[in-house]
């Protein structure tokens, strides 16, 4: 029998004022906080540095001030002239985000996890589109279709919303997310933890490192995990191992060459939704138990080299090859029919993967007096085999009102599958950028890129050029606020038989660091539209590839990250995103994009209560998610309810170097429906872990 709740619909009742409160503690978030920094009482800590990106302590702040994402040079965040959000490895361990939609869900701009059970790839947009992915600024995958991202892996992770085709190569119009890989370091450091939480998760960690050699010429780094967890639904599991190895010579001070091999798998289950206008619980499983896998594994070298030769040239190079292997299967629940019986299908894909991708650039600095000039000029080689093979049948329908009812697997051996898809891709580039700084206060970016990409599908040859364009103007009102303008260019190919999909954005923003406090606010307005888009249309059986035409999104964003005291941290923001399918030609014109919502925003506050000798610091964090409503589908025809999610934690330091944290996700196991192919899925529930961390 299923075990069916009786009218539960949570994310109505309290959602209009929890809506408004939450808003409006955004924006109080985003007026400078100088009056409350000025009343706080400080605590002395130890002081611990930590190399990250161009001077960054990642590791003890959760406000960054440079990034390399943006325009491939280190760069002042006040200077870019695009919109950047910077999530530290502090940000990610005070709030217990062990996936990627759990480390992105706290930025504005940024909707993740909008797919419930289904775990088969990360779910994240950026500005109503999937965002295209990147490792220490080498292209990956978009987010959807993609290896799930393993986050203890990563340093930090950036996100430059808008086109940036110009540096980043071939992306999605809406942003990127870039990974920053743990490197090794000039110092002894450590940590080892173990967690127990919700749905039997058990897992462990390590990532310590050490000079080996005395003068700090040759360092390593040794990351690793394993996980062993199921989730949720019944009949699931959630298991991962990490096994990530690091060296870094150091000649001289002028030079650096890292080496980084690393293991990722992860075995898991997927969600299979569940019938319309029904409640059950959400452990309840409609798929099949002896067909339901996720199954990942990526191999990977990265080579990451600097090379200062004085007189303001500098080059800096990177290589990946990446060798991967990934497949799932499972039941979903289709359409209900006017009929007794509720449709699912078995859908299955299995396919490999490798790459080999190498970026080489040279920037040339120079003070001209009242100009200064920055300079870079770097080639892109991109080479990509792969293959998969997708399954679809028909699977036991079930009786309306009956729960699930399990009928057994399918061998796929006996099968033949709906498509067998070879792909060689060989994307070759050459980009340059001028960036020119007058008088410190206005600054003028120009970037230019031609990709020639040669691509097959299944034998049949395809080729095209394509050269895209960015042009940014920042002003510098005072040391603290900069203003800037820009439009840029993307440029995604699709397939042989259509042109590569393109995009182009209008921005215009503002950026606040005041002076006294480690903080930043940022705001920003843009307009951008997405040309030549091919969509995959689950509605059909099996899903097809289609042609839209063209989409617009216009929006407001709102940031702040603040450390208002020594002992208060805050992190808030808004996203207004208003998209629009503009194409004449399609039959939804005029309709909102699906699973993008209206309105976004979040709210993380936390709180250190320092010891007072007879106990340790403790640390209390309370954060909030407020999600619009959104459709389903481009058709507008389903529409799911707005809701407000809360998650807590905290921490106690038993001793200086061992603490004890608990993280709430969905603290007050909020519930509402999201969207499915032909069904509904529910969001995450509540889930608790408890971790032991010590610290050398």
């Amino acid at each position: 029998m299923p075990k069916k709740q009786s009218a539960r619909r949570a994310g109505t009742t309290g959602t209009n004022f929890a809506k408004a409160a939450l808003l409006g503690c955004t924006a109080i978030a985003l007026i400078p906080a100088a009056a409350i920094a000025q009343q706080a009482q400080p605590v002395v800590l130890d002081q611990v540095v930590i190399e990250t990106v161009a001077g960054d302590d990642d590791a003890n702040s959760i406000v960054a001030t440079t990034t390399t994402a943006g325009s491939k040079m280190p760069t002042d965040i006040l200077d870019l002239p695009a919109s950047v959000s910077v999530i530290t490895s502090k940000d990610i361990q005070m709030r217990g985000a062990s996936t990627a939609e759990e480390v992105l869900r706290y930025s504005a701009g940024v909707v993740s996890d909008f797919y419930g059970g289904d775990d088969r790839f990360d779910y994240y947009k950026v500005r109503g589109f999937d965002a295209s992915v990147f490792r220490d600024g080498l292209p990956m995958q978009k987010a959807f279709g993609g290896i799930r991202e393993d986050t203890f892996a990563y340093e930090r992770v950036e996100i430059v919303k808008g086109g940036n085709s110009t540096i980043s190569g071939p992306s999605e119009p809406g942003g990127m997310v870039n990974y920053v890989t743990k490197l090794p370091r000039t110092m002894r450091f450590g940590e080892v933890y173990a967690t127990v939480g919700s749905f039997n998760h058990a897992e462990v960690g390590v990532d310590f490192g050490d000079n080996l050699t005395s003068d700090s010429t040759l360092s390593y780094r040794l990351t690793a995990r394993v996980q062993k967890s199921d989730k949720e639904l019944d009949y699931s599991k959630d298991d991962a191992t990490l096994v990530m190895g690091g060296l870094t010579w150091r000649p001289s001070d002028a030079t650096s060459l890292s080496l980084v091999v690393e293991h990722m798998k992860r075995d898991g289950s997927s969600g299979s939704g569940y019938p319309q206008d029904t409640d059950y619980d959400r452990d309840v499983f409609f798929g099949e138990p002896d067909f339901n896998y996720v199954d990942n594994e990526r191999n990977s070298v990265s080579v990451l080299f600097d090379h200062d030769f004085g007189g303001g040239l500098k080059l800096n190079a990177n290589l990946r090859y990446s060798d991967e292997d990934r497949g799932f299967g499972y039941v979903y629940v289709g359409d209900s029919p006017a009929t007794d019986l509720i449709d699912r299908y078995y859908f299955a894909s299995a396919g490999s993967s490798h790459s080999l991708l190498a970026d080489a650039n040279l920037q040339y600095e120079r003070d001209l007096g009242q100009i200064r000039s920055r300079t870079l000029g770097g080639v892109q080689y991109r080479d990509e085999t792969s293959s998969s093979k997708t399954w679809w049948a028909p699977a036991q329908g079930l009786p309306v009102g009956s729960g699930p009812i399990y009928s057994g697997g399918i061998d796929l051996d006996t099968l033949d599958p709906i498509s067998t898809q070879d792909n060689d891709d060989q994307i070759t580039s050459l980009y340059v950028q001028q960036e020119l700084t007058f008088d410190d206060r206005f600054i003028a970016t120009i970037g230019l890129r031609n990709d020639w990409m040669d691509l097959t599908r299944n034998g049949t040859d395809g080729e095209f050029n394509k050269t895209t364009g960015r042009f940014g103007l920042t002003y510098k009102v005072t040391p603290e606020i900069s203003t800037y303008f820009s439009y840029s260019e993307s440029v995604l190919p699709a397939g042989l038989t259509v042109e590569p999909e393109e995009g182009e954005q209008y921005e215009l923003g503002v950026k606040y660091r005041p002076a006294g406090m480690n903080a930043l606010f940022t705001a920003a307005v843009y307009d951008l539209k997405k040309t030549n888009i091919t969509r995959t249309d689950a509605t059909t059986n099996p899903p097809v590839q289609r042609t839209i035409g063209e989409i617009r999104a216009r929006g407001l964003e709102l940031e702040a990250r603040a450390e208002l005291s020594p002992v208060l941290n805050l992190t808030a923001s808004y996203a207004y995103t208003d998209t629009e399918i503009t194409d004449r030609l399609s039959a939804n014109q005029g309709n909102q994009l699906a699973l993008v919502p209206l309105h976004s925003a979040s709210v993380w506050v936390d709180y250190t209560l320092a010891g007072n000798g007879t106990r340790g610091d403790m640390n209390f964090g309370l954060g909030a998610r407020y999600t619009g409503t959104s459709y389903g589908g481009d058709d507008n025809a389903k529409k799911y309810p707005a809701a407000i999610i809360f998650d807590a934690a905290y921490s106690y330091d038993v001793t200086k170097d061992t603490s004890m944290t608990l993280n709430v996700s969905n603290l007050f196991d909020e519930k509402h429906e999201q969207a499915a192919s032909g069904a509904i899925t529910y969001n995450p529930g509540r889930e608790i872990g408890l971790t032991l961390r010590r610290t050398w």
